[in-house]
Parts: C-alpha cells; sequence; structure tokens
C-alpha cells in the first residue's frame, strides 16, 4: 500500500476518500487512536473507516461500517448506523435517529434531522420536549449538497436527491428527486416521469390511478354509506342495517365521516355527536359499556379483586369512544379509573397473567386498552395511572420480547399457526409503543415473522382475507420498516397483491363488508358494514403507504388507526381542516 508522508492531516479532513492509499504510518497511527477512543466510548468501527479529527462525534450510538468515513466538520450525534461503503462529507449534519444502508453518499452541508422540537404554545420551543421518529435511507443512496432529510422519512434504496432539496416524505426507490419540499422527478432507471409517492416496479404494476379512483368513489358515496346504518327510530348507528345499534358502529361512522368528508356525520353537529359518546361514560369506572335495549348506557360486571373490570366491550370502547372524541375536538368527562387505580404492582401482576401463549390477541388487546386509557387520562391532565405504572409497562415489555420473533407470546402450535401471535402484536404495539412514538424492538425479526405469517393460505389466500387480519400484518410492516428496510422489496409484493384485492371490495353505497367469518365465527362477516368500512379505509392507506401510492387517496387515517403516534397529552383540538 503506497503512502505519501508529504500530505498534511488537514488534507483528509476535506478529502478522507484518499486516507487508506495516501496516509503515512503516523496518520495511520494518529487515526488508529481516534478509533480507539471511539470504540472505548462505545462506538463501533469497521475496518479501513476514517473519521476525521476536526468532525464534532458526540454520540450515543455509533456503528460506522467497514470502508466509510466522516469527513472534517461533520457534525454527528444521537444514534447513528451505517453500512459500508458511506461517506459523510465536510460540514454535513447527521442527528437523532439516522441508519444508512450500503454505498450512500451524504454531500458537503446536507442535513439528516432525525429529531424534532415540541412546538405547543404552552411554552417556550427551548422547554419543549424532543420526539425522534428517526430517518432510513436505503443502499446506494446519494443525499446532494445542502439537501435537508426532515425525522421520520425513509429514503429508499438506489435513489438520488438534488442539491438544496428539502426532503419532507417518503422517497420509493430508485426516485431522482429535486425541489423544496422534494418532488420525484423521474424513476432513475429510465421508466420515465414519476408521480409523487408512487413506486416503480410493483408486481400489480402503478397502482397510482386505481388507488385515486378508489378514493373518488368512496368519497362520493360516503354519505350514502352512513345513512344506510342511521336509524330514524332509534336515532342511533348499526354497524348495518337489521341489527341492533352499538357504540362502535357510533364511532365508525365519526371516523368514516373524517376520513372521506371532513365533517362529521350529517345527522347532528359534532357538538350533539360529543354529547351523545360522552353521556355514556361510567363515572366510577371510566369505562363505556355497551348500549341498553333502550338506548342508553349498559351494565358494567363487578370489578375484579383489584378494580379491574373485564369487559371486551367497554375495553374496546376506550378505543373507539376516546379517538371519535377527539376527531370531534372533545375528550372524555372522567378519566378512565380502572386504569388509573391499577398500582404497578397489580399491572405487573395482570401482564404476567394474561394468556400469552394460548389467545396471545387477547393479551395485546389487554396492554391497547391499559396504555391507551393512561395516554387518555393524561389527556384529562389525570395520572395516567400509579406514578411510574406506564414505565412499568414498558419496561415488562422491554425485558420479555422474543429476540427470535420480535413478539410477545409464541404460537400455541405450528398447527394453530401465527395468527394469535401476530394479531396480538397488532394489538399490543398499536395502544403501546405507536400510540407513544416509542421504537419497536428487533424489527428486523419482526417483518420476518409478519411476512412468514402472511404467506399463510388460510387466512391470505383470495376470498379469505378479513379487515383484522390484513390490519394486523400491513400496521406491523409498516411500523417496522420505519426503521429498517429489511425484505421491502418482498414487503410492497404482498402490499400490492392485497391492495389490488381491497380496492375490488368496495359495494357502492354501502361499503366494505369486514370479511369471512374467522374460526369460531368471530367478526360480522362478509356483509358491508361501517366496521368493515372504517377498518379497511386503514388498511388501504397502509397497503398504499408500502407500495408508495398513499398520496393519491388524499385521506390518512386519524383515529383508532392513525400510523403516527397520537397527539400530545392536554390537547383537544378538532383534526378536520375547517370548523362546522
Amino acid at each position: 500500500m503506497a503512502s505519501d508522508s508529504s500530505v498534511e492531516d488537514a488534507y483528509f479532513d476535506y478529502c478522507p476518500w484518499d486516507f487508506t492509499r495516501r496516509a503515512s504510518a503516523a496518520q495511520r497511527a494518529a487515526q488508529t487512536a481516534r478509533q480507539k477512543r471511539l470504540a472505548d466510548a462505545g462506538a463501533s468501527v469497521g475496518p479501513r473507516c476514517y473519521v476525521s479529527s476536526a468532525a464534532g462525534v458526540f454520540t450515543d450510538v455509533l456503528r460506522l461500517g467497514a470502508d466509510s468515513y466522516i469527513a472534517g466538520h461533520a457534525y454527528v450525534t444521537g444514534e447513528v448506523r451505517t453500512g459500508s461503503d458511506c461517506t459523510v462529507n465536510p460540514y454535513a449534519t447527521v442527528r437523532g435517529r439516522v441508519t444508512l444502508g450500503n454505498g450512500v453518499r451524504i454531500g458537503a452541508h446536507a442535513s439528516l434531522l432525525g429529531f424534532n422540537h415540541g412546538f405547543a404554545p404552552d411554552r417556550p420551543v427551548h422547554r419543549q420536549p424532543l420526539t425522534s421518529e428517526g430517518i432510513v435511507l436505503g443502499d446506494d443512496v446519494w443525499i446532494g449538497s445542502n439537501v435537508v432529510v426532515l425525522d421520520g422519512v425513509t429514503i429508499g434504496d438506489h435513489c438520488v436527491v438534488g442539491a438544496g432539496a428539502v426532503v419532507t416524505k417518503d422517497l420509493a426507490p430508485w426516485t431522482i428527486a429535486a425541489g423544496n419540499p422534494a418532488r420525484p422527478l423521474r424513476d432513475r432507471r429510465g421508466r420515465g416521469g414519476a408521480r409523487a409517492g408512487t413506486r416503480a416496479g410493483t408486481p400489480e404494476g402503478d397502482p397510482s390511478g386505481a388507488v385515486a379512483a378508489f378514493a373518488d368513489r368512496a368519497r362520493e358515496q360516503a354519505a350514502d354509506v352512513l345513512a344506510r346504518c342511521w336509524s330514524e327510530d332509534t336515532g342511533r348507528y348499526s354497524d348495518r342495517p337489521g341489527v341492533p345499534a352499538t357504540v362502535r358502529a357510533h364511532c365508525d361512522a365519526v371516523e368514516i365521516a373524517a376520513l372521506l368528508l371532513d365533517a362529521p356525520p350529517g345527522r347532528m353537529s359534532a357538538a350533539e355527536h360529543a354529547g351523545r359518546l360522552r353521556a355514556l361514560q361510567d363515572p366510577a369506572s371510566g369505562l363505556v359499556p355497551e348500549l341498553s335495549p333502550g338506548g342508553g348506557p349498559g351494565e358494567l360486571p363487578p370489578p375484579a379483586h383489584d378494580g379491574w373490570i373485564e369487559d371486551g366491550g367497554a375495553e374496546y370502547h376506550v378505543l373507539s369512544v376516546g379517538y371519535a372524541l377527539e376527531l370531534l375536538g372533545s375528550r372524555f368527562a372522567h378519566p378512565v379509573r380502572v386504569v388509573q387505580q391499577l398500582t404497578s404492582r397489580q399491572l405487573l401482576s395482570r401482564l404476567a397473567a394474561l394468556p400469552w401463549r394460548e389467545r396471545a390477541w387477547s393479551a395485546g388487546a389487554w396492554v391497547d386498552c391499559w396504555a391507551t386509557g393512561a395516554y387518555r387520562n393524561r389527556e384529562l391532565g389525570a395520572e395516567a395511572g400509579e406514578p411510574g405504572a406506564l414505565e412499568a409497562l414498558f419496561g415488562w415489555l422491554g425485558t420479555r420480547v422474543d429476540p427470535w420473533t420480535g413478539m410477545w407470546g409464541a404460537a400455541a402450535s405450528p398447527a394453530a399457526g401465527r395468527l394469535q401471535l401476530v394479531n396480538g402484536y397488532y394489538r399490543l404495539t398499536r395502544g403501546s409503543f405507536a400510540q407513544f412514538g416509542v421504537q419497536v424492538p428487533y424489527p428486523e425479526r419482526v417483518v420476518d415473522t409478519v411476512l412468514a405469517h402472511a404467506a399463510d393460505p388460510r387466512w391470505f389466500a383470495e376470498g379469505r382475507q378479513n379487515a383484522c387480519n390484513v390490519l394486523d400484518v400491513a400496521h406491523p410492516l409498516w411500523l417496522a420498516g420505519r426503521r429498517t428496510g429489511h425484505r421491502a422489496d418482498e414487503v410492497r409484493e404482498w402490499a400490492a397483491r392485497q391492495l389490488a384485492g381491497a380496492l375490488g371490495r368496495w359495494r357502492d353505497g354501502a361499503g366494505f363488508g369486514f370479511g369471512p367469518a374467522g374460526e369460531g365465527g368471530s367478526g360480522p362477516g362478509r356483509d358491508p358494514g361501517l366496521q368493515g368500512t372504517e377498518m379497511w379505509l386503514a388498511i388501504v392507506w397502509l397497503l398504499a403507504d408500502l407500495v408508495g401510492v398513499a398520496d393519491e387517496l388524499g385521506y390518512r387515517p386519524r383515529g383508532v388507526h392513525r400510523p403516527e403516534p397520537a397527539g400530545p397529552p392536554g390537547s383537544a383540538v378538532p383534526v378536520f381542516s375547517r370548523p362546522w
């Protein structure tokens, strides 16, 4: 290996790619010492790497793959992980939670900002909490000079981002993008103009036109879908004509109207809808029981020894009613007291006693209810639970997750497959990790487990899908995909197939059916109704986003199935774009 001892140290700050070829023995020794100091502080630096002594590297986590470098005057903080052959050029900034694939180039003066400040009006910005969804770049990505990539963005494999662009949304693989905000210009493989948010090369072709046409059709028919489930006699919503009115049906109507009409269901004002839902809450427990035959709140069963009330419907209403009220600009009238009064010791005892092996879905659903109740209590300015209970929940989950599957519990038997395991994972992570904006652990293993389940024809062959099973795959793949590009092509292929099938299930004037009844007859079945419509609208968005065409829908789930974390505790601001 040739060396040129005449090259000054500062030369490598600006031309680090020459270090391996031109550094002197003394310069190599100094670099070895520099990397040792980083390793002593917990960093991992691969072979043939270079980290300039003029760079500001103050990371909590640093994983630098082989043949990578950080040039002079770069500023690197937070949790930064790179594959091999990655470059952070002079004066670039990489901060927060940032993951790079292999062969990534970060141009001079570019900024990858994998964190964000809150900016609620109740306090100065510098006193706001920080949030971090993270930035993920795939393999073979070129980020031009002066580009800014904002938190929460994923840039797919083989992308090129032109100098000065500001990237605020995900970019599909092979996209060439530029501008502020960055917009796709074309496919790098020469496939012609790219529409914003599209992904080339999906097995079903370009689905953007079909997605846009579906969204227009659904919006045109939304009022009819809601009207067919309203009873003038009872003044209540039913899931579908001919069945009793339910609390969930009312909440589903609110969510459908939010997505497709950007307004409350037309039978009442927003305040009247909210007042009717708030009046159903039991002040003593904070739960919302199912409607009685007369239309008022029904009775709840007596509490268990620790005060918890075992009622699956009322537990789900913590989710459905809480989010419907949020969409209406309101909130619960009372704290969810069964959550508030559970001590940390009682919480841990309940978690340990949940049926993780036999009925992982039930276990995950309980976590979803408790965590959502904790969130709603914080929204009211009340204690989420006993002080330390929320931390106890995440501590327990963090120490019980299976590193081989990324999940909690296990499949009950090979014959039973992974249905309960994966569906329970969705419910658990929806209410805890996703709702509170906490990273899910072992995302690559989650993708492996979920894709293995998604290949099971008992649940996913054409004609056998129901909303619960498809949602419980799509959301974990979407959530894990925020942190990893692991098996991304397989994820997109599965999502594209499911998306094509889902779009064809819409029934004019009636919406979506939930789908075939599962084993034991669970779920409302194939007939179109509010539950199926609300769930499939969210599923279509998740699938479209996995494929890269979600922008064509013109809506984004904002209730129970919202993709991002819930809003800041203490807020109760309507999320509709215009006042009523």
